[in-house]
C-alpha cells in the first residue's frame, strides 16, 4: 500500500517557486507514495501562518515556504517546531547568504519576481509567436524567429517551442513531410536558426499508434507504419544534411531536456 502525505506550500506571494521545487522532489516518490500539494498563497500575517501549521499538525504533512518577511519566517519556524511539523524554508537561506555576500539588505517585498516588467512582456510575446507560427502555419515567421525547429510529426516540436518561449526565444516550427516542400524561408535562414529533431523509428511508431488510438482511429493507418516512418525520417535527414544544421535526438527525453539542449546550442 502506497504511503500518503500532504505538502502545504506557504507563500506571501503566489508560491510558484516552492511548488516547482516540491513537484521536482515529489516525482522521486511517484512509484511508492502519493503526495498531495496544496498551495496557500498571499499569507500576510502570523494568523495565516498559524492556520496552516494547525492544519498540518493533524495530518501527515510537510510545510514548504517562501516567505520574504523575516518575522513571518521566524514565526513559522518557531510554531512548526513547537507542533513537530516538518518544515522547509526555500527562500530564507538564499536571502541570508546573498545579504552576507553582498553586504546589503534585500528589499523584502513579496511578489517582486512576478512584476510586470520587460522580461514578462518578452515571454508573452514569445509565446504568442510560438502559437502563431506553430506547425508551419505561416513560413513568413521564420525570418523573425530566433530558432526554427524541424522534424517529422510527433517529435515534440510544439511543446519544445512553448517551453523555449518561456525563455524569451521566438520559435517557429516546421513539420517535415515528404509530399510537402520545405518552405524556402527555412533554407534562407539556414544553419544559424534551424535545429532538427529526430527520434527512434520504433518509438515513433508506438507514439503514433497511441495517437491514432486516442483519436479513435485504427492503428494500422499508414501514418503509423514502420515503412512510412522510415521514409519520413530519411527525408528529414536529407533536409538536415542540406541545411548542415544541428540535430537533437528526442527519443525518451522530456520536453525540458530537449529544450535545454536547444538553449545550449543558442548560447554557443
Amino acid at each position: 500500500m502506497r504511503q500518503e502525505a500532504r505538502v502545504y506550500i506557504v507563500s506571501d506571494s503566489l508560491g510558484e517557486t516552492a511548488e516547482r521545487v516540491v513537484h521536482g522532489a515529489a516525482i522521486q516518490f511517484e512509484d511508492r507514495g502519493v503526495i498531495k500539494v496544496e498551495r496557500v498563497s498571499h499569507v500576510a500575517d502570523m494568523a495565516g501562518v498559524d492556520g496552516v501549521v494547525e492544519r498540518a499538525a493533524h495530518e501527515r504533512a510537510v510545510i514548504v515556504y517562501t516567505l520574504v518577511k523575516p518575522e513571518l519566517r521566524e514565526h513559522l519556524n518557531e510554531i512548526a517546531t513547537l507542533r513537530q511539523v516538518p518544515h522547509v524554508d526555500i527562500m530564507g537561506p538564499v536571502l541570508d547568504a546573498l545579504e552576507e555576500v553582498l553586504g546589503i539588505s534585500p528589499q523584502l517585498v513579496p511578489g517582486l519576481s512576478h512584476r510586470l516588467d520587460r522580461d514578462y512582456f518578452d515571454k508573452v510575446e514569445a509565446v504568442e509567436f510560438a502559437v502563431k507560427y506553430d506547425d508551419g502555419k505561416d513560413p513568413r515567421g521564420i525570418r523573425d524567429a530566433d530558432v526554427v525547429l524541424l522534424g517529422v510529426s510527433r517529435t515534440s516540436k510544439t511543446p519544445v517551442s512553448l517551453y523555449l518561449a518561456n525563455h524569451r526565444l521566438k520559435v517557429a516550427n516546421v513539420p517535415l513531410v515528404p509530399e510537402i516542400p520545405v518552405p524556402a524561408e527555412v533554407f534562407a535562414a539556414g544553419r544559424e536558426k534551424a535545429v532538427g529533431l529526430i527520434i527512434d523509428p520504433e518509438l515513433l511508431m508506438s507514439i503514433r499508434r497511441q495517437r491514432l488510438k486516442t483519436l479513435g482511429l485504427g492503428s494500422s493507418a499508414q501514418y503509423a507504419t514502420i515503412d512510412r516512418i522510415m521514409a519520413e525520417l530519411d527525408y528529414a535527414w536529407d533536409i538536415f544534411t542540406r541545411l548542415k544544421c544541428p540535430v537533437i535526438d528526442v527519443s525518451n527525453h522530456a520536453v525540458e531536456e530537449t529544450a535545454s539542449r536547444v538553449l545550449e546550442l543558442k548560447r554557443r
